[in-house]
C-alpha cells in the first residue's frame, strides 16, 4: 500500500504545481478516507501534507486543524517519529494561533518543549526547541505576558548558542529588543532597552560578513528596530544612517530579485520537507524571492511579508524626508507605498465593499498590518499637502482615512485620535480656528499617548490664540500653563519644541518679549539641531524675526526673516511666506526703505491672492464641512469576542511606534494668516513579533 500512497503523493504534487489545489487535496484525502489499511505513519504524513496545502492556499484553518489533531492522536501511539511529532506540533500551534485559541496553543507548545527536552541534545532537537520557544513567546505576547515572553526568548537564545548558530542567536536577541522596545518600554525599563540594543549590535558584529549578507530578513528587522529606538529617544541624526542603510539594501535586493525570478527552485514538495515551511495564514504561496526569512528552518518565519517591509522602508524615508522638504521623493514613495498596500489588501479579499465584520479570522492580523501602513502613508500625504497649501489633495487623503476607519474601526482603533488631530490641522490651515481647537481637544481625549496629548494641547492652544478674543486666550493659557510646567519630564524633544512654541506665543501675548525670545530661541535650537525640521525652523525664525523687530533689533530681524523666507519657499509653504513677507514689509517701513517695501508688498499680495484662491476652492468642496464639523467620528464597533481578542493581541500593535506628522501650525501675531507647526511625534503602538 505504500506504493499507492507514494503515487498519490506524487500526483498531488503535480496538481499543486499546476495550481489545482482542490485536486491535490482530493488525492491526499483519498488516502485518509480509504477502506484499505495504511500504516499510521503514512496517514500522519498525508494529513500533514493536507494541512500544509490548506494553510498555504486557503482560509480553511479549521479543516487543517482537524487533520493535525488526528495526526497528533495517531502519533501518541508511536514511540519514535520525533521529527514528525515536532512538525505536527508546530503546524497545530499555528492553527490555534490563527483561530485565536491561545490556551490550547500554549498547551501544545509546552508539550512540544517537553518532547524536545526529553530527546537527545542534538542539533535537530535544539532547532525544534528554538521553533517552539519562538511560537510560545508570541502566544505570551498576545496575552500581554511580556516578562515571560522575554524569558522564553532567552531560552531560545540559549538553545541557539548551544549549537553555535549565530543567525538564530540574532533572531532571539532582536526579538527580545522588539518586546522591550515596542511593548514594555517605560521609565523603569529604559536601561534594559539600551542593553538589549547593545546586545543586538554585539551578536550582529560577531557574525561573519559573508553570513550576514545572506540574512536579509534579519538585516531589515534589526535596522528597523534601531530606527524605532532612535525615534523614541529623538535621535534623528543617528536614525538617518539606519534609514539610508535600509533604503540601499532594499534597492539592492530589488535589483537581485530579477535574477532570482529566473531561478527555478528544485526543492521537493513531498510531505517530508514541505511541512517545515511556514504557513502564511490564508495567503497564496509566495515565491522564494518574495520572502524575508528571519531565521533558518525549522523556524523560517517572517516578521512581515517583504512587500510590507518594503512599504515600511518607504515610510521611513518619507518620515525623515518630509520635514526637510524633500517632497518630490516623498510623493514618489507615498504613491508607490499606497499602490503596493492596496494590491496586498485585494489579495486578502479586501475590496471596496468589504468591512471588518466580513473578514476571515485568519486574514485579520495581516489585514491589520497593511491597513495601519496605509493609514500612515495617507497621514503623511495629508501633512505634505497641507504644508504646500494643496487643500483639495489633503481633503481627499483625509476623507480616505476617515472612510477606512469607519469600515475597520476595531483594527484601526489607534487611528481615531490621529484622524481627529488631522482634522484639527486641516481646520487650522483653512482658518477655521474654533473648529481646529475642538478637534485637537477631542484627539487629546481619545489618545492614550501622553506625548500626543501634549502635542494636541499645544496645537489647541495655538488655535485659541489665533481666535484672538479674551475667552480664547484664557482657554489657551489653561492648556499651556500646566503642560509647560511638566516639560522637564518629557521623554523626547518633540513635545518640548511644541510647548516652547506655544509658550513663546503666550509670553508675547503678555508682552514679555525678552522672555518669549529666550524660550523661542531654545525651541529653534531643538528644531534645527536635534529635529532637523525645516518647516518648524522656518516658523520659529519668522516669529523670532517679528520679535527682533518689536525689540528694535532691525539688523537681526532682516537676517532672520530672509532665512525664514528662503526655507518657506523651499517648502512651498505659502502661509508662512505671507507671514514673513508681512513682517518684512513692517521692517522696511520702519527703516524707510520705500522701494523694498513696495516690492515686498507686491509679492506678498500675489501670494495672498494665490492662497485665497486655494482656500475658496477648499471651502467650496463637498468634503470641507464634513472635515471641519465639530462632530466626532461615529462608527459601529464590531463586538465579536474573537475579533476583539485578535485585535487586542495583535493588530493593535501594528503601529511600530512610527512618528506621526502632528503639526502644521504657525500662528502669527496678526491673525490674518496663521498656520500650525509641523512636528514629527512618536506614535504609540506596539508590534507582535
Amino acid at each position: 500500500m505504500e506504493a499507492v500512497a507514494e503515487g498519490l503523493w506524487g500526483l498531488a504534487d503535480e496538481f499543486e504545481k499546476k495550481g489545482e489545489i482542490g485536486k491535490a487535496v482530493k488525492c491526499l484525502e483519498a488516502i485518509c478516507q480509504s477502506h484499505a489499511s495504511f500504516l499510521p505513519i503514512v496517514e500522519v504524513k498525508t494529513r500533514l501534507r493536507i494541512a500544509t496545502l490548506l494553510l498555504r492556499h486557503s482560509h480553511n484553518v479549521n479543516h487543517a486543524k482537524s487533520h493535525l489533531e488526528r495526526s497528533q492522536l495517531l502519533l501518541n501511539s508511536i514511540p519514535s517519529c520525533f521529527d514528525l511529532k515536532c512538525r505536527t506540533y508546530s503546524l497545530l500551534s499555528q492553527c490555534y494561533h490563527l483561530v485565536g485559541a491561545i490556551p490550547p496553543q500554549k498547551q501544545i507548545l509546552y508539550k512540544a518543549l517537553h518532547l524536545t527536552s526529553a530527546a537527545a541534545p542534538d542539533v535537530s532537537a535544539k532547532l525544534w526547541c528554538c521553533n517552539f520557544n519562538s511560537q510560545l513567546a508570541n502566544a505570551l505576547i498576545i496575552e500581554g505576558d511580556y516578562q515571560n515572553s522575554i524569558s522564553t526568548l532567552e531560552s531560545g537564545y540559549v538553545s541557539a548558542t548551544q549549537i553555535c548558530y549565530p543567525e538564530l542567536q540574532m533572531f532571539f536577541v532582536a526579538s527580545i529588543l522588539h518586546v522591550r522596545l515596542l511593548m514594555q518600554w517605560d521609565d523603569q525599563t529604559a536601561n534594559e532597552v539600551e542593553r538589549a540594543l547593545q546586545r543586538c549590535n554585539q551578536v550582529w558584529e560577531t557574525m561573519p560578513s559573508d553570513r550576514r549578507a545572506h540574512c536579509m530578513g534579519l538585516l531589515f528587522y534589526n535596522e528597523l528596530l534601531h530606527i524605532f529606538y532612535r525615534l523614541r529617544v529623538s535621535d534623528y541624526k543617528n536614525a538617518i544612517k539606519h534609514v539610508d542603510k535600509l533604503d540601499a539594501a532594499m534597492k539592492q535586493d530589488s535589483k537581485s530579485r530579477g535574477q532570482l525570478t529566473r531561478f527555478t527552485t528544485t526543492t521537493t514538495t513531498s510531505a517530508g520537507n514541505d511541512s517545515l515551511e511556514p504557513t502564511y495564514f490564508g495567503n497564496a504561496k509566495r515565491a522564494l524571492q518574495d520572502k524575508l526569512f528571519l531565521a533558518p528552518p525549522p523556524i523560517n518565519g517572517e516578521w512581515l511579508p517583504k512587500s510590507a517591509v518594503y512599504a515600511l522602508v518607504d515610510l521611513m524615508v518619507i518620515i525623515f524626508g518630509r520635514p526637510k522638504g524633500n517632497f518630490k521623493e516623498c510623493d514618489k514613495r507615498i504613491q508607490s507605498g499606497i499602490h503596493i498596500i492596496k494590491e496586498e489588501l485585494i489579495r486578502l479579499g479586501i475590496t471596496d465593499d468589504v468591512r471588518e465584520v466580513d473578514l476571515q479570522h485568519s486574514a485579520i492580523w495581516m489585514a491589520g498590518v497593511y491597513l495601519m501602513l496605509l493609514m500612515q502613508f495617507l497621514e503623511n500625504k495629508v501633512a505634505v499637502e497641507l504644508t504646500r497649501s494643496e487643500f483639495l489633495e489633503a481633503q481627499e487623503a483625509l476623507v480616505q482615512m476617515k472612510n477606512w476607519f469607519i469600515r475597520f474601526p476595531t483594527i484601526l482603533q489607534a487611528c481615531e485620535s490621529i484622524i481627529e488631530m488631522l482634522r484639527g490641522q486641516y481646520s487650522h490651515s483653512v482658518g477655521c480656528y474654533n473648529e481646529a481647537a475642538f478637534h485637537y481637544v477631542e484627539a487629546a481625549k481619545i489618545t492614550e499617548s501622553k506625548s500626543m496629548q501634549i502635542m494636541c494641547q499645544a496645537y489647541a492652544a495655538i488655535s485659541y490664540f489665533c481666535i484672538g478674543d479674551a475667552e480664547s486666550s484664557s482657554q489657551a493659557l489653561d492648556l499651556i500653563g500646566p503642560v509647560y510646567r511638566m516639560k522637564d519630564s518629557f521623554v523626547g524633544v518633540r513635545e518640548e519644541a511644541s510647548i516652547l512654541f506655544a509658550y513663546g506665543l503666550l509670553l508675547m501675548k503678555q508682552q514679555d518679549l525678552q522672555e518669549a525670545r529666550n524660550r523661542l530661541a531654545k525651541g529653534l535650537q531643538i528644531a534645527h539641531v536635534q529635529m532637523g525640521n525645516l518647516q518648524l525652523v522656518s516658523q520659529y525664525l519668522t516669529i523670532l524675526g517679528n520679535l527682533a523687530l518689536a525689540l528694535h533689533d532691525t539688523g537681526q530681524a532682516r537676517e532672520i526673516l530672509r532665512s525664514s523666507l528662503t526655507l518657506a519657499k523651499k517648502l512651498g509653504d505659502i502661509p508662512t511666506q505671507i507671514w514673513v513677507l508681512s513682517v518684512l514689509t513692517g521692517l522696511f517701513q520702519q527703516l524707510g526703505e520705500r522701494g523694498n517695501q513696495m516690492e515686498n508688498d507686491e509679492y506678498r499680495r500675489k501670494k495672498f491672492d494665490e492662497l485665497q484662491s486655494r482656500l475658496a476652492d477648499a471651502r467650496s468642496s463637498i468634503y470641507h464641512i464634513e472635515l471641519i464639523d465639530k462632530v466626532k467620528l461615529q462608527v459601529q464597533q464590531f463586538h465579536e469576542i474573537d475579533m476583539k481578542r485578535t485585535m487586542a493581541g495583535e493588530s493593535m500593535r501594528v503601529n511600530l511606534d512610527i512618528p506621526e506628522s502632528v503639526g502644521l501650525s504657525t500662528p502669527m501675531p496678526v491673525p490674518s494668516s496663521s498656520r500650525l507647526v509641523d512636528l514629527d511625534t512618536g506614535r504609540r503602538g506596539k508590534r507582535k513579533l
